[in-house]
C-alpha cells in the first residue's frame, strides 16, 4: 500500500511539473493593455505556488520512504519551525494580495479619461447585448420590466419617450476601436452573468440592480470570444458572443451604419 502511494505522489508530481513547465492547454495572446500585467501576476503566483506544491510532494515521498525502514527514529512535533512556515506562508499570500489589489484598481479605476468609450453590456438569459450611445453621447432611460421586448427590437426595455435613447445603438456583438480606453458600464436583467474575455484577460460579474464600471483597452485588431463564466441557467452554454476590435476609422464607419 504504502508502495503505491509513494508511486501515486511521484506520478501526480511529474505530471503537474509538465504541465507547469510545458503548459500545452494555456491562455491565448493577450490583447489588451493590462494582459502582460495579469499574464505576470499569474505566472508569478503558479510558478511560487508549484514550487511550493512540488516540494511537499517530494518532502512527503521522502518521508513515506523513511517510514519504510524499521530503525526510522519518531520524529515529534516542531512548533519553531511549524511557526515560521505559517508565517512565511502568510506573508505570500499577503503579498499576492497587495499585487492584486492594486492591478484590479488599474482594471477598475475609480475615474475614467474624458475620451474613453462608454458601452453598457447587459447581460440576459441567454443573450449579451451591448448598447452605444448615439450623437448625443447620452444613454437612454430603461425599464426593462415595462419596455423590454426582444421581439419588437428592444431587447433592453429603452424607455420610447425618453429622446435621449432615440438614437442608442444596440448590438449583440461588442464592437472596440483599437488602442482607445473603453469604459464597459455592466449589467444583468434576471440573474448574475459575467463577461469573460479571455484574449483580454477581462472577466467581470454582471449583477441584477447594480451597476458595474470596468476599464479595458483593447491593442490588436480581429476578432475575440466573449463568454459567461457564471453558470445563469440551463442555456449557459450558449451565452457566447464576439469582440470585434477594429481601427479608430473602421470604428467610426461601424457605427455611422447602425445609426437607427
Amino acid at each position: 500500500m504504502a508502495v503505491a502511494l509513494l508511486l501515486a505522489i511521484l506520478l501526480i508530481t511529474a505530471g503537474c511539473i509538465y504541465l507547469f513547465a510545458a503548459h500545452p492547454w494555456w491562455l491565448p495572446a493577450g490583447v489588451s493593455a493590462h494582459a502582460a500585467a495579469m499574464d505576470h501576476q499569474f505566472l508569478t503566483a503558479l510558478w511560487l505556488l508549484g514550487g511550493l506544491f512540488v516540494a511537499a510532494q517530494l518532502l512527503l515521498a521522502f518521508f513515506l520512504i523513511r517510514s519504510r525502514s524499521k530503525n526510522a527514529p519518531y520524529l515529534g512535533g516542531n512548533w519553531p519551525a511549524e511557526v515560521t512556515w505559517t508565517l512565511a506562508i502568510a506573508i505570500l499570500f499577503f503579498w499576492f494580495n497587495v499585487k492584486g489589489e492594486r492591478l484590479w484598481s488599474a482594471i477598475h479605476p475609480h475615474q475614467h479619461s474624458p475620451d474613453a468609450l462608454q458601452i453598457e453590456v447587459t447581460g440576459v438569459q441567454f443573450q449579451w447585448y451591448f448598447r452605444y450611445p448615439g450623437g448625443d453621447g447620452k444613454f437612454g432611460r430603461t425599464d426593462a420590466q415595462r419596455f423590454a421586448k426582444p421581439d419588437e427590437g428592444n431587447p433592453l426595455g429603452i424607455d420610447p419617450a425618453d429622446e435621449a435613447g432615440n438614437d442608442d445603438i444596440v448590438s449583440t456583438s461588442l464592437v472596440l476601436p483599437v488602442d482607445r480606453e473603453v469604459e464597459l458600464i455592466l449589467r444583468a436583467q434576471d440573474v448574475i452573468h459575467s463577461v469573460f474575455i479571455p484574449a483580454m484577460r477581462f472577466k467581470q460579474d454582471a449583477v441584477p440592480g447594480m451597476e458595474v464600471h470596468a476599464h479595458l483597452q483593447a491593442t490588436q485588431p480581429g476578432n475575440f470570444e466573449i463568454a459567461c463564466s457564471q453558470l445563469c441557467g440551463l442555456g449557459h452554454y450558449r451565452m457566447r458572443a464576439v469582440v470585434t476590435v477594429m481601427s479608430e476609422e473602421g470604428f467610426r464607419a461601424w457605427l455611422q451604419s447602425r445609426h437607427p
